[in-house]
């Protein structure tokens, strides 16, 4: 062989080894960490949630008490009850979440739609339907999501998987109040 084509041969292998390289570094740039929503939250709130006040569960479902305006007129009996109040609306966040590229499982609660049934402005929340036994998340365990090209709903029990890059921001609205935000660069049909 020839000293030029082996040159030529040697270019070859480091241009196309430099191409993998490449293309290894993109796909795994792109790539997003699959989280639980649990590691949105502080232990110690999750544990305060894991622990409800005893009388909860003497509280029969749709009941009259069944409501979250009961549990907030409810005096607190002791430090556990008043802590799992504070987690139901707890804001603190996990800052090394913030700015990562992420993928996580939920739900829609729309706050602004286009024509039809395209929603643009929501809030993503990891399970749908509220009551004391099963209250509204805090605002630690909702996203806020502005997305341009709107998502179509069907229904709104309709589960979605949520990629982009979450930051950290408090976003307020009417129908709650998220301590996170999504650039959300894509949304697919929830699949396990």
């Amino acid at each position: 062989m020839s000293k030029n084509v082996t040159k030529m041969v040697a270019w070859f292998v480091i241009a196309l080894a430099s191409l993998v390289f490449t293309c290894e570094s993109v796909a795994k740039s792109s790539s997003y960490e699959e989280i639980e929503w649990i590691q949105l939250m502080p232990k110690d709130d999750l544990d305060a949630l894991l622990n409800p006040p005893e009388y909860l569960t003497e509280i029969e479902d749709g009941s009259e008490q069944d409501t979250l305006d009961s549990l907030d007129a409810k005096p607190f009996e002791n430090e556990q009850d008043k802590r799992y109040q504070q987690a139901l609306s707890s804001a603190r966040v996990i800052e090394s979440y913030n700015n990562k590229k992420i993928r996580v499982p939920g739900f829609i609660v729309p706050l602004e739609s286009e024509e039809g049934k395209r929603i643009s402005e929501f809030f993503v929340v990891p399970y749908f339907g509220a009551c004391l036994h099963m209250p509204p998340p805090p605002p630690n365990q909702i996203i806020y999501v502005k997305f341009e090209q709107g998502v179509e709903l069907q229904s709104l029990y309709d589960a979605f998987w949520f990629e982009g890059k979450i930051t950290i921001n408090t976003v307020e609205n009417e129908l709650g109040t998220s301590a996170y935000e999504l650039k959300l660069d894509r949304v697919l049909p929830y699949e396990e």
